[in-house]
């Protein structure tokens, strides 16, 4: 099954690499630049329009506040920039917002965090592909009127990609990028000569339109809380700034100076752009609002269900290029591809948190470790199927999905700078170097402004798109946050229960003599107890056998093995590839191969578990192998078993339904022990056939 499964599998990923072809997956800056900063490159494509869309409640009046909002997203953006400079400068180990969370606020900040990352990425994957289809659908109508059909289809190839591997992704992501960035300057350049020099009068498809306002008239505060929720959807534009932070690691070095760099270009670029969209919007006259088909009024009735809303960047496209010109169907074709492809942001940021977590052991270990194509093809796998449910359930409509977006983004911004003003007091009680203080001081207030700054902006989120749809967003962070919370007691709770104690116990008691092959990942009591068991079987040889995948691992063990005196020989199998199961499989063949006649016992410990829910994180290994040590002739395998105490609830449950009776069966005793009396039944029989 796994050669049937391998040809496949090679077609669309591509042939597995080695490990230690790791650092030839590195990213220059120009490279880097479209694999991580392409989530908030595109999203001036969509937040500007969210900006004109929540204005327009007010009528058309209120567009000459979208200036004064612009500038406010672009402040806010130099801010969190510039304090993302520091972070990346700081923590370069690539666990960007989580990290700095938990080693200066503590576990339960840091898991805030990343709980909110997990969404927000999730949730950059879904807007990001929705507003995608709704920009191509304005060229091609077919896949506007089979959207969800055709989002998901574009998660699918996207999350195919990203199993090929980051700078392959990467590359492929590039051309579409830069061609968008270079599409919008061009139209900014070109429309303020055109309106500017040339004196031409340009127009939008919907500049002839009337907006019908839903609040006629709003002044105080009424019109101060619509200021303040457009300025929220404005921010829209920051989303994927901290993906830059938790992918340092991907850089080439000097890692962090390149991280710096690459952030500062991605902020110049964003707000020059989104500034340049608002300007042309308000100089092309376009038309915006919630409810296109009731709201929009052409000659005095409204514009009806038949039509279609194209979004702001479509509309200046036009009006400044020419509808169906070649430049107006270049740039909608490279917006909506680049849409696409922002999702990439999260592709390379959520399994690489997730990687981090497992680590911390708070999500399962599987999401640790790379795969063929040294990408975290679980975590990648696992973000797909989220934004595929999420699609689905809200038809890949990007104006009800963005009313989600933001919360996460802020909420890890915040505690982010929070923790870098801690981090920065803490190196300054240390510090006696004038020059290193005069820095740190500067830090410390470029941290301390951006935590302030983004405290207050999430306030302004949290209050204007609570009702809105935030508190889903909200309700999967307290998912996630229990989540996980759940997944690190368990963990907690099994390797307390099976960690080797210094003196020698039941485990590691030698019995009397043995031989045979013992599978070891690490020396923990489950490991102990089938080295002890192995050496019951009196075997003609015995030896202890690890599968190298991690360096560190593999060298913690041997030192700890030595350290214990285990007079058992520990052979090590190198796994460029990071598998376990073949190697363990050739070498029990070579085994074979050398003496055919031997018969090879394989030891392999296991975990004994009470729940359902607890086989996921456990045993996935020792399953594999089974399954494919079963089919290897002349090998038994002997499943050592280590009973968790989930297993002992488990067993006392089963005692329970054993033990327990049917209503009323006490009285007349279970009707599987009452014995049929043929005598008593004849006498009854003639008793009736009498008194009848």
């Amino acid at each position: 099954m796994s050669k049937l499964t391998d040809v496949p599998k090679r077609i669309l990923i591509g042939r597995a690499l080695r490990s230690d072809k790791l650092g030839e997956t590195l990213l220059p800056k120009r490279i880097a630049l479209p694999v991580f900063a392409s989530d908030p490159l595109s999203s001036v494509a969509y937040a500007p329009g969210e900006v004109l869309l929540v204005l327009s409640i007010a009528g058309v009046s209120a567009y000459h506040f979208s200036p004064w909002i612009a500038v406010a997203v672009v402040v806010l953006m130099f801010t969190v920039v510039a304090s993302y400079r520091q972070n990346v400068r700081a923590y370069p180990s690539g666990g960007g917002d989580y990290e700095v969370a938990t080693t200066n606020l503590g576990p339960k900040a840091g898991l805030t965090v990343a709980s909110a990352l997990l969404v927000d990425y999730v949730l950059t994957v879904a807007v990001s592909i929705s507003s995608g289809v709704e920009n191509l659908g304005s060229a091609v109508p077919f896949v506007v009127e089979n959207k969800t059909a055709c989002a998901i289809g574009a998660i699918v190839l996207l999350t195919l990609m990203n199993l090929r591997g980051v700078k392959e992704s990467g590359k492929l992501f590039a051309i579409p990028t830069y061609l968008f960035v270079a599409g919008v300057f061009l139209m900014i350049l070109w429309g303020s000569f055109r309106g500017l020099v040339l004196g031409e009068a340009m127009h939008a498809p919907t500049s002839d339109l009337e907006i019908k306002p839903e609040h006629q008239g709003m002044a105080g505060f009424a019109l101060l809380f619509l200021l303040l929720r457009a300025f929220s959807s404005g921010c829209a534009a920051l989303t994927g700034v901290e993906a830059i932070s938790n992918g340092v690691p991907a850089f080439r070095k000097p890692k962090s100076r390149n991280a710096a760099t690459t952030l500062a270009l991605m902020g110049l670029l964003a707000v020059t752009m989104f500034c340049g969209i608002i300007g042309l919007a308000l100089a092309t006259d376009v038309k915006m609002a919630e409810h296109p088909a009731v709201d929009l009024i052409r000659d005095g009735v409204p514009v009806g269900a038949d039509f279609t809303q194209d979004p702001v960047i479509a509309q200046v496209a036009e009006a400044v290029f020419g509808h169906g010109s070649f430049l107006f169907m270049v740039l909608a074709a490279a917006t909506a591809l680049v849409l696409f492809l922002a999702a990439n942001t999260a592709y390379n940021g959520f399994p690489l948190l997730g990687s981090i977590l497992a680590q911390d052991r708070y999500l399962p270990r599987q999401l640790h470790t790379r795969g063929d194509r040294l990408a975290f093809s679980n975590g990648i796998v696992l973000l797909a199927g989220a934004a595929i449910l999420l699609v689905w359930i809200y038809g890949a409509d990007s104006t009800k999905l963005i009313q989600l977006y933001i919360v996460g983004v802020f909420v890890s911004f915040t505690l982010s700078q929070t923790g870098m003003v801690r981090h920065w007091n803490r190196l300054l009680t240390d510090e006696r170097d004038q020059a290193k203080r005069r820095h740190m001081v500067r830090s410390r207030a470029i941290n301390a402004f951006g935590a302030f700054f983004c405290g207050v902006v999430l306030v302004i989120v949290l209050a204007t798109k609570f009702t809105h749809g935030a508190w889903v967003a909200l309700l999967g962070m307290v998912i996630f946050y229990g989540t996980m919370t759940a997944i690190r007691k368990h963990y907690d709770r099994v390797a307390a229960e099976i960690a080797a104690d210094e003196t020698p116990a039941d485990e590691s008691a030698r019995p009397s003599r043995v031989h045979a092959i013992v599978l070891v990942s690490k020396l923990h009591r489950p490991t102990l107890r089938a080295l002890a068991y192995a050496q019951l079987v009196r075997a003609d040889h015995l030896e202890a056998l690890s599968i190298s995948v991690d360096p560190d691992e593999t060298r913690a063990l041997r030192e700890d093995w030595e350290r214990r005196g285990i007079n058992v020989p520990l052979k090590i199998l190198d796994s460029p590839y990071r598998e376990v199961t073949r190697p363990v499989i050739e070498y029990v063949k070579g085994l074979r191969r050398q003496s055919p006649r031997d018969v090879i016992s394989v030891y392999i410990p296991e975990y004994v578990v009470g729940h359902w829910y607890e086989h996921l994180l456990h045993n996935q290994s020792a399953l594999r192998l089974k399954g494919r040590l079963l089919f290897t002739p002349g090998v038994m395998v002997t499943s050592v078993p280590y009973q968790l105490q989930s297993s002992e609830a488990a067993k006392k449950r089963a005692r329970r339904r054993a033990d327990w009776n049917a209503p009323g069966s006490v009285r007349r005793g279970p009707v599987e022990r009452r014995h049929k009396d043929p005598h008593r039944k004849e006498q009854n029989g003639k008793g009736r056939g009498g008194k009848g």
